[in-house]
């Protein structure tokens, strides 16, 4: 009796761990949805934001890469890039400056903040049932993968910001504003990593959510 019982129980199961997986999934999309509108909101503080310097006017903090990397921390992933591809469109049609070109180089700089800690603990050997979250959650994981990002971020940027000045604005003054974004990435990274992480772990969301 036992034996003709069991197919029926692992089909239950099963279909009580896909509705779980759908639901989770939901979730992390309606997470992406919410926090990448958020961003776009949040966009309108870009005139009061101290900048550095001055004649650049690159803000020392960007309360939207902010807002898209509290969306990975708590969702994951997959919402945290889905969250920044959002926001990353629909800052598009604000962009005074270049069209296009802000809402890319916010998008490219938050990438790596995302991707490198998630490759990173890819490789990692974890305990099992441990969350990926809370392998990162580890101050030591946190910092070593966030200073490698940041590293990658920085090349990145400087090569996007090569590109992009060269095209329109020729080699003149180049060298000044390599400087100042080689300065600048650094800050805006540990604004971008530490009030997520602070957010998301002091208060403790993640284990409120435990998604990933």
């Amino acid at each position: 009796m036992t034996d003709l019982e069991s197919p029926e129980i692992n089909d239950s199961e099963e279909k009580v761990a896909r509705m779980a997986k759908n639901s989770q999934t939901i979730i992390q999309i309606a997470g992406a949805a919410l926090f990448g509108a958020l961003s776009i909101v949040l966009s309108t503080l870009a005139p009061i934001l101290p900048r550095f310097p001055p004649v650049y006017g690159i803000a020392y903090f960007d309360p939207v890469s902010i807002t898209w990397m509290l969306c990975f921390l708590i969702f994951g992933p997959k919402s945290g890039i889905l969250c920044s591809v959002i926001g990353f469109i629909g800052l598009i049609p604000f962009d005074e400056s270049l069209p296009v070109i802000g809402p890319m180089m916010k998008l490219f700089a938050t990438l790596p903040l995302i991707l490198i800690p998630i490759i990173l603990l890819n490789l990692h050997k974890r305990e099992e049932g441990v969350l990926k979250s809370q392998t990162l959650k580890k101050p030591k994981n946190f910092i070593i993968s966030g200073i490698i990002a940041v590293l990658v971020r920085e090349f990145v940027m400087l090569f996007l910001n090569i590109v992009v000045w060269l095209s329109f604005f020729g080699s003149e003054g180049l060298l000044t504003w390599l400087a100042v974004i080689a300065i600048i990435n650094p800050i805006q990274s540990v604004f971008d990593l530490g009030i997520p992480y602070i957010v998301v772990y002091g208060t403790r969301l993640d284990k409120k959510f435990e998604l990933w």
